[in-house]
């Protein structure tokens, strides 16, 4: 069942993730537990109470962990995340 992407890690990237990506990453969650990509009039309050349940467990987990380690740079990681896609599947993934 595809509704589901993978869901980036978002804790200690300078600058820090925003609201979007936390929502986001947690709709993807939610997707993919549910096995719903839309889910149906009958089920879309839960689907979103869960996605808005999600994203706030996010953020306070984001806000509550702690590191020694510097903040990651978003495009370093994603040159890093580019070249294993082109290393396991080939070519030019975008």
């Amino acid at each position: 069942m595809p509704v589901c992407r993978n869901i980036k890690v978002l804790y200690n990237f300078a600058p820090p993730a925003t609201e979007e990506e936390i929502r986001a990453a947690a709709i993807q969650y939610v997707r993919k537990i549910s096995g719903f990509a839309k889910p149906s009039a009958a089920n879309a309050a839960a689907f979103n109470r869960a996605a808005d349940d999600v994203t706030r467990d996010s953020a306070l987990l984001i806000d509550s962990l702690v590191t020694d380690r510097p903040p990651r740079n978003r495009e370093t990681e994603a040159a890093k995340a580019h070249a294993r896609a082109v290393q396991r599947f080939g070519g030019n993934p975008r």
